[in-house]
């Protein structure tokens, strides 16, 4: 019996042959921790090894990707403590001007196949994406792989996701991910690891791969993986100036399930309050009043989505409140130099820097009781962007149609 992506990976990472349920220690390629959770294990590791070094401090990354830049003094002192902390230490740090955690790693070549990543985001696993199984870890676990460079894991069984068919006009990542949630709902893939494959996800860029397993962690998986493309293969030798080694499961890797998807017939797809798995197709709520649109997050924040989005809105006026944030710096740059922040501002956008954002609460833009936000984030639970508010999840293309009307609007209607 061949392996599976995880099952290769935890072998390479032990020392041992590995099969699904076994325990094992694994060594940490990387090990990172952001503004918001960073600060608890900077005081954990300093209160149980004091001054003691890092494993490896070259194989250490702090991120500023949710408050940024500080709102309040708290948080300005939280920042201050990880920089002071990078500094001593001598560990990567980007600061609030970079944007979210996991992209500006693998923009800066720290992310590649066959790679062990934890951090202390729950959406680690997006990087999966480029063969890496990276984990979102509590403190504890933080602060034990910064001393020792390891940790101890369950290997997961694997399930696979076929997708395949032909794509509608409108129809992209996003509405593929929101129908399998559907299908599979929120504890369809608990502690499990899921390979995405299939016609349609091999044709995918980077930008709609990342969506795809963006919101893994929305299924209950403890990582989604595909396989690398050339291109992506390409894009990580590029950023990171390595020879990289592919990864591919086994043609007979054992999985524990396999489900096909034939997505010819599918339309715009949105998950309603207050569940990402409350997924309909958009024609079933269309006319929903709104007041305000978001469009960015880990999930729909690369360059790609901003250009599905402009090309709905140039021209236009927006009619409720529309948030745009890229998800890197690198993102915004090439959105400006492409005329797309022009075409945002003349629609009458908000622009802040390049970060998480209206992922969770702490970011300017959270919701008033009984108001309704359209999200091209991967989370809707109830009172996350304010009590009482509602939050349905989309595609950008639907976020920005809706944005335009001020209703929830199929795209195909614009």
């Amino acid at each position: 019996m061949g392996s599976t992506i995880i099952e290769k990976i935890l072998t390479r990472a032990s020392g041992k042959t590995v099969k699904v349920d076994d325990r094992v220690w694994a060594s940490l390629d990387l090990v990172t921790m952001r503004d918001f959770g960073g600060p608890n294990v900077i005081l954990d590791y300093e209160n149980a090894f004091g001054e003691e070094p890092l494993f490896d401090p070259n194989r250490v990354a702090i991120t500023f990707d949710l408050h940024v830049p500080p709102r309040d003094e708290k948080v300005a002192q939280n920042h201050k403590l990880c920089r002071d902390f990078a500094a001593k230490k001598g560990c990567k740090l980007f600061d609030v001007n970079q944007g979210i955690g996991q992209h500006v790693l693998f923009e800066h070549g720290l992310v590649k196949p066959w790679d062990v990543i934890i951090g202390s985001d729950s959406h680690m696993n997006l990087l999966g994406v480029f063969g890496a199984f990276a984990t979102g870890v509590g403190t504890t676990d933080i602060v034990a792989g910064l001393k020792y460079g390891k940790l101890w894991y369950r290997v997961p069984p694997t399930i696979k996701v076929v997708v395949s068919g032909k794509l509608k006009e409108f129809v992209g990542a996003k509405d593929i991910i929101l129908y399998i949630l559907k299908n599979l709902k929120t504890d369809g893939a608990i502690y499990r690891a899921i390979e995405f494959t299939g016609d349609i996800i091999e044709q995918m860029g980077l930008a709609g791969r990342i969506t795809i397993t963006s919101m893994v962690t929305e299924l209950s998986g403890k990582v989604g993986f595909i396989e690398p493309s050339q291109e992506i293969l390409d894009f990580i030798k590029e950023m990171s100036n390595m020879n990289i080694n592919p990864i591919h499961a086994d043609l007979d890797a054992d999985y524990e399930k396999i489900f096909e998807f034939d997505i010819s017939n599918l339309e715009p797809q949105i998950a309603c309050p207050h569940s990402p798995d409350e997924v309909r197709p958009v024609k079933e709520v269309e006319g929903t009043p709104i007041d305000q649109v978001f469009i960015g997050s880990c999930t729909n924040g690369r360059y790609e989505d901003l250009l599905e989005a402009a090309h709905i809105l140039k021209g236009k006026k927006a009619k409720v409140r529309l948030i745009i944030v890229p998800a890197t710096m690198g993102v915004a740059i090439e959105a400006l130099n492409n005329g797309l922040y022009e075409i945002f501002l003349k629609v009458g956008a908000m622009l802040p820097n390049p970060g998480c954002s209206l992922c969770t609460t702490g970011h300017p833009g959270i919701l008033a009781p009984g108001e309704v936000m359209v999200s091209t984030s991967n989370r809707n639970f109830i009172g996350k962007l304010g009590k009482g508010s509602e939050v349905y999840l989309c595609s950008p293309a639907v976020a920005a149609a809706s944005a335009i009307i001020g209703k929830i609007t199929d795209p195909r209607k614009l």
